[in-house]
């Protein structure tokens, strides 16, 4: 353990990652691990909410993911990666946490209505797919974190997470409601009221031009994408620029990309110039430009990635996961012993065996 500020931030398995999930918390996650207590978590049990009849798929996404995550940087020298469902303190919790939601305060997650219209599914969805964003606060309270990384789209969910937490703090350890959340551990509660740390760019549109950068929508650049196949991709936003010297717009998606991956901004500066004046620059070149800046960002990336392929990687990543859930499991039990204190439920301290 250390005395270092903790963070819990993590991802559900859905295939490769993208530079959506790069901008938006990865690149965060990176930076962040040398000076914070960093749990990255799999959430491997909430890919059932939309995929329980294909296990098999979850876990090539699994693997798949924490693969992109070692690639990209994540040191599992310098964090603990948290597989969801090996850790069953995380379960438990999610049922005590639901008896502290109202039902309509969960059906009103802004991001739990965004994902049901987008899915267009109706009323035939299961049961479990909102209870995930109950499951998604036990996640979070389960390592007590200072601060929790994540997108833009991300940021309603965690406002339910403090929501719960100082609702237990107030029911459960007897603090005032009017505490501020600064204060809430100082006065007696359980669980800190985390904050968000949203990554530099909040919400990265995709190569379409129209919405967030994501697989099911099939405007994403992958982080294991082939340089040829990010120039093809970066080679299809649509300005409907015409000529080298009609002025163009700077607020477009095309510089939307020059200003998240072109780290030399006074370069930035100089290509908006250019561009909003029409002075003989095309769409063509300034895409050459982001498409390299972007490979060079990601080659390193691909290295790592290449060593992690095949059955062996596979070996190598589940082996991680298993010495991990060693540390995972420490914690969460530490906060599931306390919780049942708290809520006068307890009635011994269970061991997990080991390898847990």
């Amino acid at each position: 353990m250390t005395d270092k500020p903790r963070i819990l931030t993590g991802d559900t398995p859905s295939g490769n990652l993208h530079l959506g999930h790069w901008v938006g918390s990865i690149e965060n996650r990176v930076a962040l691990q040398s000076d914070y207590d960093c749990f990255f978590l799999i959430a491997n049990m909430h890919a059932f909410t939309k995929r329980a009849e294909r296990v098999g798929e979850i876990q090539r996404y699994t693997l798949d993911m924490v693969k992109d995550w070692l690639a990209a940087g994540i040191d599992p020298d310098r964090c603990t990666l948290v597989l969801q469902s090996e850790v069953p303190a995380i379960t438990e919790l999610s049922w005590y946490f639901a008896m502290l939601l109202p039902f309509n305060r969960v059906m009103r997650n802004p991001t739990l209505k965004s994902e049901l219209e987008q899915d267009d599914v109706g009323d035939v969805y299961s049961f479990g797919f909102p209870l995930y964003t109950v499951g998604q606060c036990a996640d979070i309270l389960a390592f007590r974190p200072d601060l929790v990384p994540v997108g833009e789209d991300q940021v309603a969910h965690i406002e339910m997470t403090r929501e719960v937490a100082r609702r237990f703090n107030t029911v459960y350890c007897g603090v005032d409601s009017h505490t501020e959340d600064k204060d809430f551990v100082k006065a007696g509660g359980l669980f800190p009221i985390p904050q968000v740390k949203v990554g530099r760019v909040g919400r990265l549109v995709g190569i379409d031009g129209k919405a967030k950068m994501s697989k099911s929508l099939n405007n994403a650049i992958y982080l294991t994408d082939s340089p040829k196949q990010i120039k093809k991709k970066i080679g299809q936003i649509y300005t409907g620029r015409q000529s080298l010297d009609e002025p163009g717009d700077t607020s477009n998606t095309l510089f939307e990309y020059v200003r998240t991956f072109i780290a030399d901004e006074a370069r930035v500066r100089e290509l908006e110039d250019k561009y909003a004046k029409g002075d003989n620059i095309g769409d063509g070149h300034i895409k050459a430009e982001i498409a390299d800046e972007i490979n060079t960002m990601l080659e390193p990336m691909r290295a790592r990635r290449a060593e992690l392929e095949g059955e062996a990687g596979d070996r190598k990543v589940i082996d991680l996961l298993k010495q991990h859930a060693r540390k995972a499991n420490a914690v969460t039990e530490e906060t599931f012993y306390l919780a049942k204190q708290a809520m006068g439920i307890d009635y011994g301290r269970r061991e997990l065996k080991p390898g847990q």
